[in-house]
Formats: structure tokens, C-alpha cells, sequence
């Protein structure tokens, strides 16, 4: 009887131990009151960033001109991203930039999952670069090279709030558009790097970051 309970005792234990190690450690990737841990970037010395991103009630809203982004200061890789945005007033263009390389220019070297109005889903190379959807692979020497989503765009009517969940696991990207699933390329030949929210086009606004890395 005890030799039984001590089996079932080591047992619960191993369970116990695989399933804490599997539990995804959850990170505050923002703070929801102001930009600690972030840089803002736009080219040249001419425009203050403030005046392109400022933050209120909990919401980030971004004036979409001139093209720039928000990024993190860390890098990161093997990671879950949620993210909510909506466009104020109209659709444009903006995009998730993953395992953005260095250094700081319009546009890093990187992997877009777009936000461009009625496209969130695509992938875009951007610079140098290659991932494989669908069996086929796609390698990028010009400066942009988009890889369309797989589904018709789900995006809910400019104004109401989307929602992204973004997996990067080893070299494979995975992307769901309000629940949806409407990307995954694997082989990407970057796996590592900083995240960074564009600036480009119009009024966007981002809430509710956060990052769960495996």
C-alpha cells in the first residue's frame, strides 16, 4: 500500500513538473501608461515622436505620418503576441513587424504580419529574407515581397477594435486574424529580434499588448 501511494506520490510529481514547465511565462510587454521599454523611431532630426505617438486611457494612438514605429527595446524570439487595433476616421496601411534587425531606418529588415486595411493576414518580406508557405518558398531580394493570407479579410468595420495573435515558434509564424487563421510560413530565415508597430498612413491606435514566451 505505501509503495503504491509512493508511485502515485512520484507520479503527480512528474505531471506536476511537466505541465509547470509548459505553462507559458506571461510578460508585460507594455505598461499601458507611457513608452518605458520601447524607442520611438522616425527618420531624421525634424519631427518629434511625441507628436506622433502619445498614449490615453490605456490606448496608444498613433497619427499614421511620417512613416515611422514604435519598437521594442529587447529582443525576442519563441513568443505568443496578442494585440488589439482599430483605424480612426479611415483604412490605411500599418503592420506588425516581427524579429526586426537593426539598425533603425523606414523600413528594418524584418517580417510583416500586415495591418494594412482589408489585408491583415499577409505576410511581407521585408529586405532581405525567405519563408515557406504552402510548400512553396518565397525569398525576397527586392525591398518588399508580400505572401497574401490564406482566407478573404475578416477585419471588422473601421472603428471597432481587431484582434492578432501572432505565434513564433523556431522558425515558423503563425498568424489569426480576429480568431481566424490566415497565415503560417515556417523556414523564415529570421527567428529572433525586436517587435515594432508601424507608423504609416493614418490614425491607428493598439491596445492590450501582451507577449507569452514558450
Amino acid at each position: 500500500m505505501k509503495r503504491n501511494l509512493l508511485i502515485l506520490l512520484i507520479f503527480a510529481c512528474l505531471v506536476f513538473t511537466i505541465l509547470g514547465c509548459s505553462t507559458p511565462k506571461t510578460i508585460q510587454l507594455w505598461n499601458g501608461m507611457d513608452f518605458s521599454g520601447w524607442k520611438l523611431f522616425v527618420p531624421g532630426d525634424s519631427i518629434d515622436v511625441k507628436d506622433v505617438w502619445s498614449v490615453k486611457d490605456g490606448v496608444i494612438h498613433c497619427k499614421g505620418v511620417p512613416n515611422g514605429y514604435m519598437r521594442t527595446e529587447a529582443e525576442y524570439s519563441n513568443y505568443t503576441l496578442y494585440l488589439d487595433w482599430r483605424w480612426v476616421g479611415k483604412g490605411s496601411n500599418s503592420g506588425v513587424l516581427l524579429h526586426s534587425q537593426e539598425p533603425d531606418q523606414v523600413w528594418p529588415n524584418c517580417i510583416e504580419c500586415q495591418l494594412k486595411s482589408g489585408n491583415a493576414g499577409d505576410f511581407v518580406l521585408i529586405g532581405p529574407g525567405s519563408i515557406t508557405v504552402d510548400e512553396e518558398k518565397f525569398e525576397n531580394t527586392e525591398r518588399f515581397l508580400v505572401i497574401p493570407k490564406k482566407q478573404d479579410s475578416n477585419e471588422k468595420p473601421i472603428g471597432e477594435w481587431n484582434s492578432y495573435k501572432i505565434v513564433c515558434q523556431g522558425d515558423k509564424i503563425t498568424c489569426y486574424v480576429n480568431g481566424i487563421l490566415q497565415n503560417t510560413g515556417t523556414q523564415a530565415s529570421l527567428s529572433k529580434g525586436k517587435i515594432c508597430f508601424q507608423s504609416e498612413g493614418a490614425p491607428i491606435e493598439f491596445r492590450n499588448f501582451r507577449l507569452e514566451l514558450f
